[in-house]
């Protein structure tokens, strides 16, 4: 059977992600995959533009990669301190949660999105807690969190 070379638009399950140069049946890339939007046809002139974008999206990535690692040296010192109120035997009336985690950062003057870090589940008892945050696929470091009782808000 005939095959064509392809280039993806888009991550495709079994085939590969975008810009990847994958041979499939003429068939598919002619009636599926092409009409769809998933793909279109590996010219030369294409093949050189992908390689152009290739060296682009990876200069762009390693530049953020460095930041981000710059900015993980900056958060492997900070610790915030979050108060909370508490009821018998210690017990949070409510948990620490991601925003409030990042507002206590932005107050240090740390801009970090929400979705950077990574707890399971929120925070429901006091302590220290090490709370880890993914600057970038390959950059995670972690930050210091305190979860103490409110001042004058223990419960009676």
């Amino acid at each position: 059977m005939p095959t064509t070379k392809i280039i993806l638009r888009q991550d495709y399950e079994n085939l590969g992600e975008i810009g990847d140069v994958v041979e499939v049946k003429s068939g598919y890339a002619r009636n599926f995959l092409i009409p769809r939007g998933i793909a279109y046809r590996a010219t030369d002139g294409a093949l050189r533009a992908v390689e152009a974008g290739k060296r682009t999206r990876e200069a762009k990535q390693s530049r953020l990669e460095d930041e981000a690692r710059v900015i993980a040296e900056k958060l492997e010192s900070v610790s915030i301190t979050i108060p909370m109120r508490v009821g018998e035997e210690d017990r949070l009336f409510g948990s620490v949660t991601t925003p409030m985690i990042v507002d206590e950062l932005a107050k240090q003057g740390h801009r970090i999105d929400r979705r950077s870090i990574q707890i399971d589940e929120p925070i429901k008892t006091l302590g220290m807690f090490d709370v880890p945050v993914q600057l970038h696929k390959n950059v995670t470091t972690s930050i210091k969190v305190f979860v103490v009782a409110e001042e004058g808000a223990e419960a009676e």
